[in-house]
């Protein structure tokens, strides 16, 4: 080891756990469960399964749209518009972009909470139904 480079153990975050330590879940081994193609197949030509699509897509799609539209919008109002997005708002050195800039960010969030929050109520439940199906716990 040269006197420029740190010990291995200084980068590793990990050090401190037994070597067969995996923050992953187990995707091999006794508890591993891996259905037949039939079984996928039967589960997707299930109504179930079609609920779970149509009720993801429903949501995804025009919030995509939504979003799009959103971000396409600032980005030619701050290209084309620069004299409305430079204007300033109550005479302070806030302006029109800066706001609207900002709130790209809370869009973001709020969408990812919004996601969340269906996700949780409308997917999760048919999701967690399928795949307790596939794995034979039922």
């Amino acid at each position: 080891m040269s006197p420029n480079q740190p010990p291995d153990h200084v980068d590793d975050p990990e050090r401190h756990l037994p070597p067969h330590h995996s923050p992953l879940p187990e995707l091999s081994g006794p508890e591993a469960v891996h259905p037949s193609a039939a079984a996928l197949a039967r589960v997707q030509s299930s109504d179930e399964f079609a609920e779970l699509r149509k009720r993801f897509r429903n949501f995804a799609f025009p919030m995509s749209a939504a979003f799009l539209v959103w971000y396409f919008a600032f980005v030619l109002l701050s290209t084309y518009a620069e004299d409305f997005m430079s204007t300033s708002i109550g005479g302070s050195n806030i302006t029109i972009g800066l706001v609207l800039g900002l709130l790209q960010f809370v869009t973001t969030f709020l969408i990812t909470w919004l996601y969340i929050r269906h996700a949780n109520k409308n997917l999760d439940p048919i999701a967690t139904r399928i795949r307790t199906e596939l794995e034979g716990k039922i």
